[in-house]
Parts: C-alpha cells; structure tokens; sequence
C-alpha cells in the first residue's frame, strides 16, 4: 500500500510538537494535521504560566527545598486517589511520569535550550494530612520566557524535520473520521478549510473548502481536552461537585472542544474518566479578551480573606493557592457559582500573579529588569490594569463603599457590611499577636518561612482595616474552565486501547487527550505544573513508540 507518511499527527500542540519531534530523530515521515492556522501553532501551551512539575531540582536544593521521590510518589497519591478498575493504566503512567520529573525531565529540557525562574513556586498546598492532597514542598518551576519559551525548542525540531523533508506541516485541515484497512487504523479524513489570518487564540473561520484523506501506517491524536465546550464540560460534569455553574469563563480558546474524542471514540477507542475534570475557582472577565468568555485565571498567595458569594469566610483549608477542586465542591454546594477575594493594596502588590503568558511580559519576554520591577511598589502592570478595567475589581477607602459596591456588581444584596466586618475585625483581631487559632494566618507565616514566598510571594501579615494597607480591594471570583483529566485509555507505549483492553491498531495518543497519560494520569486532582509536562512526557512516549512499530 502507498503510504503518504510513516506517521500522522492529529493536533498541533505541544503533545503533537514533541511527538513530531520524537518521530522526526526517527528519520519517520510525519504529516501534523491542525484545523487551526499556522499562527496558532503550540495549541494552549503558548498561552501558559510555563509551570512545570520537577522534583529534587537544583532551583529547589538552592533554595533550601529538601525534596525525594519518595515525597513526590507520597503527595501524588493522595492528590489522585485512584480507586478505580480503569485505574490500572493512569497510575502506571503517574508512576512513571514521577520518575521522568525525578530524572531525566530537567537535564532532557535543559540540553534543548530550555531554562528556569529560580524561584519556586509552592501550589495546591492541601491543607489535609500527610497522605492527603497537595505538594508537601515547593515544585512550581516557572519557564523562562513562559509557554512560548517551552514550545520554542520543539516547534524548532519540527520545523527543522519539515526543511530536511521529513514534516509537512498541514493547517486548516479538520479530522472528521478514522478508518481501517486490513483491520489496523491508517486512514484519515476530513475538511480543509478555507485560509484565515486569524490572529492566535480567535476564532477562525469554518467556512469548508475541500476535501481530504491521507494514509499513514500509524495514527497519534494529540488533539486537546474539552474546556472550550461548555456544553460537553457540563454533560461530563461529576455528581460529586454538585451541580454544573450557571455562567462559566473559558480558559482556552473555543476550537478546544473535544470533538476529535469523539472521533477517536467511533474508531474504536475507549474513552475513561469522563468525569474527572480541572477547573479554577478564581477566574476573572478579561477586560481585553482574546477568545468568547475568555478568563485569566489569579494565581494568589496565600493572605486573601475567601468568602462566599454572602460573605462567609471559605472552611479550612479552602486558602488561595491551597486545594483547588476541594475550593470548587465547596462553592458549588452554596447555590452560587461566585465568591469574592476581599485584600488590602498592600497584598495585591506582593501577592496576586495572573496565569499566562500574555498576563506576564517580563517572564516571557525574559527581562530580567522587568521581573526585577516587580518589586517596586504598586502591583505589577497587568494586575493594575485588571483593577483599572476589570469588571470583576472593586477598589475603595472604606468598608462601607467596597460592601455596597459588591453587592452593585452581583445585583443583589448578598453580602451583609456588619457581617463582613464582624469576619475582618475577628481575623484582624488574631494578626496582633504571635499567637492564633485561625489556620489561615498560621498558613501565611508558615509560607514566610520560605525564603521564595517571603521575597516575592508572601505580604507581611497585617490587619486588613489598617489605613496604612489600604484601599481595600475585592475581587470577584468565576469558575473557570481549563484540563480534561480523563481521555483515551493508552498503555505505557501510548496505544490506545479498545473497550476489551486491547491496542486499538494503528492508534495512538498523548497530551490531554490521553488524560495526559493513560486516560488520567492525574486521578482526581492535580498537583500543578503537570500539564504540560505530561504533554511532553506522553508525547515524546507515543513519538517514539510509534516511531518503532512503522517500518
């Protein structure tokens, strides 16, 4: 049979990219398919923070961080709690993944070129016991020159196999089917569509042109999760966080709508963990959006008060920065898909960070004098212009002002100034000594015990009606959607299996469509900065494992 390429590769992201990459040190013929345009090469990445997920890094052991695998297997565990059959395969991937973010992850970066903050960032603290959810220790590391900084090596091996002839690099084309010949999957179809010169990230036109089908001797679907579709996030929504939100943001562009799944799925492939699933609770409207219902995501440290939508201080451990999905199955049960940050001008400027790499100049230009202003006074460039524009900032002098405005900005009168004040007077009251029943103050001088949270992440604990603070500043917060924790089921060679648990011929797949490995490596939750690391761990595993079974 007549082949057009050893190898296709279904979705241009950084999963499709290192996959690409892999197969083109193979000496393989890939053809990488996207129905997006070339300017959207790097998929959601580009968009990225950049955070990747190491373990006993020299960034951690500089800055004092005593980290093991050991640690890291402990805190995956209890963060992913996998207590399914079809558990099998995601915990031998998080069993592997853990020993690629041990090892080889960082030196196999390094020697492409890519380079680290030295400053480690510490999320998803848990709160819970020792074997519960969270990182025990920092392990937040920040890219240098964010998610544009690690697409840029792998976009360069692609493009360097496209000049030695090995790549063709085939945009606006949409899959729409997945066929066999002889029993194995080597044919696929679809639409092109017509040419856009659609500006990254907004939405381009689906106006078809033609038509096409192309055969390879291996297939990789690489084609992302399903945040932009909200229909298809609510449908998969789990009982476990109660109902769906009414009115969500979107973390990624709207052409991240899990469409390709489905295609996969009629092929043949099992699909698993439907239900597990990764969103944010402190999304806000982006006052200059790129996409519809486009939200920036405030990465904050740990000295906001939390209150729900009727001013009612979040339950313990439900801090910034601390659990997640536990934050979101709390706001859920309150009946309003809202809650609200209440901090002083003091805070904002040490503590709130935006998600992105658009919200991040300086680190992803890699200005070294810019990052350095972020320690003059006043907040960061992007975070002011949010409280000069955003929709969802209050600023105001006085208690009274900024509980009026909240309720004005809800539309209803949820939030009681007498109550509010009793919940700031009482959490004020446990700043004044250095004594306190309330975890949440204990979290934060716990956090300033660490020299990377103390320098440029941790304001000094004061009292949030102090004048000296002050404005106070709320800040309305918005489910956000982001990651599909579940996906096709692959074995440790990234084939994707069939619903009786064996390889579906001919296919593979990495990235978040493979739940990041095996249909969920991650179980339950995730411990952060393993997204895109396991787009490039699954990704350079299905790239290879292809690589070997096309002859």
């Amino acid at each position: 049979m007549a082949y057009d390429a050893d190898v296709i590769v279904i979705g241009a992201g950084l999963a499709g990219l290192a996959a690409t990459a892999e197969l083109v040190d193979a000496g393989r013929k890939v053809i990488l398919l996207d129905q997006e345009p070339e300017q959207s090469l790097g998929g959601q990445a580009h968009w990225s923070f950049g955070g990747l997920f190491l373990v006993d890094s020299p960034e951690q052991r500089r800055l004092r961080i005593r980290d093991s695998h050991e640690l890291a297997w402990q805190d995956w565990l209890g963060t992913a709690g996998f207590d399914r059959p079809e558990d099998h395969w995601p915990r031998k991937w998080a069993e592997a993944y853990v020993d690629f973010a041990a090892g080889e992850k960082r030196s196999w970066l390094h020697r492409q070129g890519v380079r680290l903050f030295p400053v480690v960032g510490w999320a998803e603290r848990g709160g819970y016991d020792a074997t519960g959810h969270g990182n025990s220790v920092p392990r937040f590391h920040i890219t240098w020159g964010t998610g544009p900084g690690l697409v840029a090596p792998f976009e360069r091996r692609v493009r360097a196999g496209a000049a030695r002839g090995l790549v063709e690099l085939r945009f606006r084309h949409r899959v729409t089917g997945l066929s066999r010949t002889a029993g194995s999957v080597d044919t696929v179809s679809g639409e092109v569509l017509e040419p856009s010169d659609a500006e990254r990230g907004r939405a381009s036109s689906r106006e078809v042109a033609g038509a096409f089908e192309l055969k390879a001797q291996a297939v990789i679907v690489t084609s992302g999760g399903i945040g932009g579709n909200h229909a298809l996030v609510r449908a998969n929504w789990p009982e476990r966080l109660g109902k769906p939100p009414r009115r969500m943001l979107s973390g990624v562009p709207a052409h991240v709508d899990g469409k390709m799944l489905g295609i996969a799925e009629a092929a043949g492939g099992r699909i698993i963990n439907r239900d597990r699933m990764w969103h944010y609770t402190e999304g806000i409207d982006n006052w200059n959006p790129i996409w519809p219902l486009h939200g920036i995501r405030i990465l904050s440290g740990p000295s906001p008060l939390w209150l729900d939508a009727r001013g009612k201080r979040l339950p313990v451990p439900l801090f910034p920065g601390f659990d997640t999905l536990g934050t979101l199955e709390h706001i859920m049960r309150t009946g309003h898909d809202h809650t609200w940050f209440v901090l002083t001008q003091k805070i904002i400027e040490k503590e709130f960070t935006l998600s992105g790499s658009e919200q991040n100049p300086d680190l992803t230009g890699k200005s070294i004098r810019g990052v350095l202003g972020r320690a003059r006074a006043g907040a960061p460039g992007p975070v002011q212009a949010f409280m000069d524009h955003g929709a969802d900032f209050i600023v105001e002098r006085s208690l009274t002002d900024l509980v009026r405005r909240m309720n004005e900005v809800t539309q209803e009168t949820l939030i009681s100034e007498d109550a509010l004040r009793g919940e700031i007077v009482a959490r004020d009251r446990e700043i004044a000594h250095s004594f306190t029943k309330d975890l949440q103050v204990t979290a934060m001088r716990g956090a300033r015990k660490y020299l990377g949270d103390r320098l440029i992440r941790t304001a000094v604990p004061h009292r949030l009606l102090d004048p000296k603070a002050g404005p106070l500043v709320a800040v309305r917060l918005n489910i956000l959607t982001r990651k599909t924790l579940g996906g096709l089921e692959t074995d440790l060679s990234s084939r994707v299996l069939t619903e009786g648990g064996e390889p579906l011929p001919g296919v593979y797949a990495a990235g978040e469509a493979a739940g990041f490995g095996g249909g969920g490596v991650h179980g339950y939750r995730s411990l952060e900065g393993t997204f895109l690391g396991g787009c490039l761990f699954s990704g350079r595993m299905a790239g290879r494992a292809a690589a070997r079974s096309v002859s």
